[in-house]
């Protein structure tokens, strides 16, 4: 059986389910550049990634029909993590119909591109995630960290293994893993006193 974290250790500040749904569901203006931002958003989502991962992420690094990404992240050590339906069919119409525009016949070896061809910077993302959260009226403070501290919850919450979520995260150390299980059985707690007749 796993400790919890110890007291004291701040826990990680989660977007519920439909927080998400509204996040990711939020309209593409039909710009090439908003299409690139769901695209990063729902990646974002899919795969847990550090933000620092997803900016620098190589176009040689996504496999859309295998359907995962390859990641080199802390200490240069490669974790392929795969990726659902909804990021394939954003990034297939990001490759397809934006990247190429943004780009305008320049050469990039970068998946998300900005306007110089260059890798977009992780200011510009959390400014990207910010409106994208407001057009979405979600309320909290919201970071692209926050959606990577959501995957890893919303995987546990769903019964994902431990060990899984680690792999993906890119956690040298399980115990890192392991303050997404205090989020989990807080969340428990706060359903019993809710629910339970002597709670």
């Amino acid at each position: 059986m796993l400790d919890l974290p110890k007291p004291g250790r701040p826990l990680p500040r989660v977007l519920t389910i439909p927080e998400v749904n509204r996040l990711l569901a939020s309209p593409v203006n039909g710009n090439v550049l908003s299409l690139r931002n769901h695209a990063m958003l729902h990646l974002l989502y899919a795969t847990g990634m550090r933000v620092s991962e997803l900016v620098n992420l190589p176009l040689a690094g996504v496999n859309l029909m295998g359907g995962y990404v390859r990641v080199f992240g802390k200490g240069a050590k490669e974790r392929l993590i795969p990726f659902g339906e909804a990021a394939r069919e954003y990034l297939k119409l990001y490759t397809r119909d934006a990247r190429p525009l943004i780009l305008k016949k320049r050469v990039s070896d970068l998946l998300f591109v900005t306007g110089h061809s260059k890798a977009m910077t992780r200011l510009r993302f959390w400014q990207i995630v910010q409106q994208t959260a407001r057009l979405a009226e979600i309320s909290k403070k919201i970071s692209p960290h926050m959606l990577r501290h959501s995957f890893a919850t919303h995987l546990l919450e769903h019964g994902a293994d431990l060990r899984s979520v680690q792999m993906m995260l890119g956690h040298s150390d399980i115990a890192t893993t392991q303050i997404y299980t205090h989020v989990d059985s807080n969340r428990l707690k706060s359903a019993h006193q809710k629910f339970h007749p002597r709670g």
